[in-house]
């Protein structure tokens, strides 16, 4: 479907897929992609999703002349979202710095290592506990367009490190965040407390 309404065949596909919250930065990324168009022309950016600033991506896409450039499919049901991210070459995550931010931790970019995909964040916080600089994806300075757009064009352009990045993310992600993996450390907190509430019961 996605191939043959949006011309994505031959592409470079960037992508996002989330929701459209101003936290998320995705002003920032069209920004960024204004730069990269211009040199590699047969890149275009995917926005899957929608919400608050929906509207307003929409008619920064419109300013800049990215209309052909900027896809915007709306939200998608989520047995599709697989084959979403099977066209998507780069997916990017350019959250701004806040508190909120910060703090959480989000469940996207282990989403996107997952399915074997090379990525891109801002350096918050929260995508620092699950990205290693390099290895399993790349950072760059949370708002700085220029940094972003250079850190997307090294992936697009170098299909090597893009590989690298990608079989990296996809083991590091088997080998630590499975749900077996994320759930022991509870299981061992729960025993230890029904060892305890077993003690006290029998005093």
């Amino acid at each position: 479907m996605f191939i043959e309404n949006y011309n994505l065949k031959g592409k470079e596909v960037i992508g996002f897929i989330g929701s459209f919250y101003r936290y998320e930065g995705l002003d920032l990324l069209i920004d960024a992609f204004a730069h990269i168009s211009a040199t590699m022309p047969d890149s275009v950016l995917l926005l899957v999703g929608g919400g608050e600033m929906e509207k307003e991506l929409e008619e920064k896409v419109k300013k800049l002349s990215l209309n052909e450039k900027v896809i915007f499919p709306g939200r998608i049901p989520h047995n599709r979202i697989p084959g979403v991210y099977a066209l998507m070459d780069v997916l990017v995550y350019p959250r701004y710095s806040m508190r909120l931010t910060e703090l959480v931790t989000p469940l996207k970019p282990l989403e996107a290592m997952a399915m074997g995909k090379a990525l891109v964040a801002s350096d918050v916080g929260g995508h620092r506990e699950l990205i290693r600089n390099n290895e399993t994806g790349l950072l760059f300075p949370a708002g700085n367009k220029f940094a972003l757009a250079e850190s997307i064009g090294s992936l697009v352009k170098d299909h090597a490190c893009r590989e690298t990045i990608e079989k990296q993310g996809m083991e590091w992600v088997r080998e630590t965040h499975t749900w077996d993996k994320t759930t022991s450390v509870y299981a061992e907190v729960y025993a230890k407390a029904l060892e305890k509430y077993q003690r006290a019961s029998h005093k």
